[in-house]
């Protein structure tokens, strides 16, 4: 397999791996600046289990496709056992045919059991030779480019690392429309070292000229784009082969582009929409629009996801955080012995009803007493539930474990579960690290000298907040690799116990517990100053053994009432102004992607205006200086003023348009679309603007905004009820306190 030509070392990052006939094919960006192709013969394998008589068929079958494999026979160990297993360790010696091998074999030899089958590739590459994706590398290669030997010169668990100089280039749309895809005219932007270029379509074939020579000249590591992967990228292409003008996206001329059909999902009970996928070998394709990670973390975050899950970037931006977090539980098997299941075969224990109400309680939650508050305090627990699961040890393997049954100590608060005293379970081993580094960005994060190192420290430390959140949730998710809900009932146990703790702490301190949901809780005491809190944080950490810090001191904090039911609080659903003059706000529609702009300008300034108050005493003196803003804005609206852009409402589509049994206004927009011929999918967002909400027939009442000719015109009481809404919600309890 190895060449016997004079091998050479080089240095370098590591921007990309894929499969490829003779192994693994690499990108290196060296230190000189050179962007370098080299091939690793790499052979992946997959272990089976199961008679003699079905493993020979097996291995008649792949010979019959000529499938090139080698077998070894191992012992290995199943999560949920103690004992090893014997099972045959199947290397392909092709990778580009390594899921055809194992689609084969499942279809041929069903009886089998699998595992480590549907690892992707690049990760289980990464795996094996101790790689991530970005990392500082070392590669011993012959003159013809083949890998002798590569390994990493840093850690995925390094804070201070260095990234490589990528270059970037940005496709952008420039327009109106709030999505392509439902029409409306764009032109498309190139931005490239500072300068932005609009790209004239007229002639296709010049345009693509001009595209082309772009991407020669500046042959960047990243083409960044808005709507690349739905739009932008199928268009080029598309214009590519009908004007037979090539375009270098790819790196590697030897591939086409990789690509996906766009899909529809359910996450956490909401409608997702995947918009497919357009992704380069060689050369790194991002769709701002398209990506999770990059909107809530930025390139810095997602970078970070990346190296510490071994998760290729390109699918990081394009998956979901908790296909991170299981990267990371699938790389601690792996590295322990341990046999991935193809498909997980761990069921839920049988409970009786009582016991079922006992453990699906889930985590506690105190309703608030509604109204404004004065010198009032936040505590947050950090990083509540990954931490339990690291201090007490809770892992599908280690919960109701045969060796601490007996053991007092072990016991679950609440629950007949008990958790292992003995061997450290998978999750807290993934979870422990992911902790610590996250600690060390938010303790960087007080000392970072300058704003842009600051906003890339907290780009990162997001990034692995959402790790840590998403592992909760796949502990009990029916479908996740390792997850059991047995587990998953164990955190929440703790985690009520924890909070019932804390509560009993801070009154017996003489604080007043004004509202608590699972991890934060809002105190308040007169005269208590941030030393007070601070004192209460560290007698809490002490006794529950779980980290909690003093998120903040409130000079006033609102709990918001419902809006339906204005005597019944709402969680999660509140305002406040910190100390240090900075606002919090949870649950407005300043802070909802489906409000209108409109509405969410004048909810802003009605909250700066609040903020200039100190006391509730100075919030009541503002209230007739919010009102003449808000009769502004309606004056705003009823003059007809208001720009399509501000009073248009972005919607998610929870269901196909055909299947809504009611004329919704959403369902309206998305078969206004349809009868367009535009096609739409659940977990779309549609804009539509409200023309006419009392209209008989329901395809007057909203319009949709894409592709529309500019005619739209608003239902000026509609708006106005908006508008009214989003401040009665903010100045209702602050009257009621008034009246008293």
């Amino acid at each position: 397999m190895m060449s016997g030509l004079p091998s050479h070392r080089l240095a370098g990052w590591l921007l990309d791996a894929y499969p490829v006939h003779a192994g693994m094919a690499i990108w290196i960006l060296d230190d000189e600046g050179i962007r370098c192709r080299l091939v690793d013969p790499y052979r992946p394998s997959f272990y089976l289990a199961g008679s003699s008589a079905d493993l020979a068929v097996a291995w008649r079958l792949l010979t019959s496709q000529r499938i090139s494999f080698q077998v070894n026979c191992v012992q290995r160990r199943e999560l949920w056992s103690a004992d090893t297993i014997p099972v045959c360790d199947v290397s392909i010696l092709q990778p580009t045919r390594f899921h055809e091998a194992v689609k084969q074999l499942m279809a041929g030899v069903p009886e089998l059991h699998f595992y480590h089958a549907d690892v992707g590739l690049p990760q289980r590459y990464f795996y094996d030779r101790g790689l991530f994706p970005l990392c500082r590398c070392e590669v011993e290669i012959t003159a013809d480019a083949v890998v002798q030997m590569i390994v990493a010169t840093d850690s995925p668990w390094e804070t201070d690392y260095r990234l490589p100089p990528l270059r970037i280039m940005e496709f952008l749309l420039e327009g109106a429309s709030p999505n392509p895809n439902h029409g409306g005219v764009v032109q498309l932007a190139v931005r490239v070292e500072g300068e932005e270029r609009v790209l004239n379509g007229d002639d296709p074939v010049e345009f693509l000229q001009t595209v082309e020579a772009l991407l020669q000249r500046h042959d960047p590591d990243i083409l960044l784009t808005d709507w690349g992967d739905s739009y932008i990228l199928p268009r080029l292409l598309r214009m590519s082969a009908q004007m037979r003008v090539p375009l270098s996206l790819n790196r590697d001329p030897a591939h086409a582009i990789g690509t996906r059909a766009p899909r529809s999902y359910v996450s956490y009970g909401r409608v997702l929409a995947h918009a497919g996928e357009r992704t380069l070998y060689g050369r790194l394709h991002l769709d701002r629009r398209n990506s999770f990670a990059l909107s809530e973390t930025g390139l810095a975050g997602l970078f970070e996801q990346s190296r510490v899950t071994k998760v290729p970037i390109q699918q990081m931006a394009r998956t979901t955080t908790g296909t991170g977090i299981t990267s990371m539980q699938l790389e601690q098997a792996h590295r322990a012995g341990i046999l991935i299941p193809y498909r997980k075969q761990q069921v839920e224990e049988f409970k009786t009803g009582v016991e079922f109400l006992e453990t699906d309680q889930g985590g506690l939650t105190y309703a608030p007493i509604s109204g404004y508050h004065e010198g009032v305090g936040e505590l947050d627990f950090a990083s509540m539930y990954p931490t339990i699961m690291t201090r007490f040890n809770v892992s599908p393997e280690t919960v109701n474990c045969r060796c601490c049954a007996e053991n007092p100590a072990a016991r679950v608060p609440e629950i007949a579960h008990h958790t292992c005293r003995i061997s450290q379970g998978l999750i807290p081993r993934t979870l422990a690290p992911l902790l610590a580094k996250r600690a060390q960005y938010k303790q960087q994060l007080k000392t970072a000298p300058i704003d842009a190192m600051r906003q890339i420290i907290d780009q990162r430390q997001t990034a692995l907040k959402w790790l840590l959140v998403v592992s909760f949730g796949y502990l009990g998710y029916k479908n996740a690799r390792f997850g059991r809900i047995e587990a998953h009932e164990a955190v929440t146990a703790y985690s009520r116990e924890v909070l019932l703790r804390a509560k009993e702490i801070a009154e017996s301190q003489g604080f007043r517990f004004l509202h608590a949901i699972v991890d934060s809780l809002w105190l308040q005491k007169p005269g208590a100053g941030r030393d007070a809190y601070d004192r209460l944080a560290a007698d809490i950490s002490t006794q529950t053994e779980l980290p909690i810090v003093v998120e903040g001191l409130y000079r006033w904090i609102g709990f918001l009432p419902s809006r339906v039911n204005p005597r019944m609080p709402v969680h999660n659903q509140f305002v406040g102004l910190f100390d240090n003059g900075r606002m919090k706000v949870r649950g407005l529609e300043v802070r909802r992607s489906d409000a209108p702009l409109i509405v969410k300008q004048f909810q802003s300034e009605v909250l700066q205006r609040m903020g200039q108050g100190q006391t509730i005493a100075e919030l009541r003196m503002r209230i007739p200086e919010i009102e003449a803003l808000t009769e502004d804005y309606c004056r705003y609206l009823r003059e007809g003023r208001a720009s399509i852009e501000e009073v248009a409402i972005g919607k998610t589509l929870t269901q196909a348009p055909e299947h809504y049994r009611h004329a919704t206004q959403t369902s309206i927009a998305a078969k206004e679309l349809q009868r367009r011929g535009v096609p739409v999918q659940p977990g779309e967002t549609i804009h539509y603007v409200i023309c006419q909400s009392k209209a008989a027939l329901p395809e007057d009442r909203v319009r949709a905004v894409a592709g529309g000719d500019g005619t739209i015109t608003y239902d000026i009481d509609a708006y106005v009820t908006l508008i009214q809404k989003a401040v009665s919600v903010l100045l209702a309890p602050l009257r009621m306190n008034c009246a008293r």
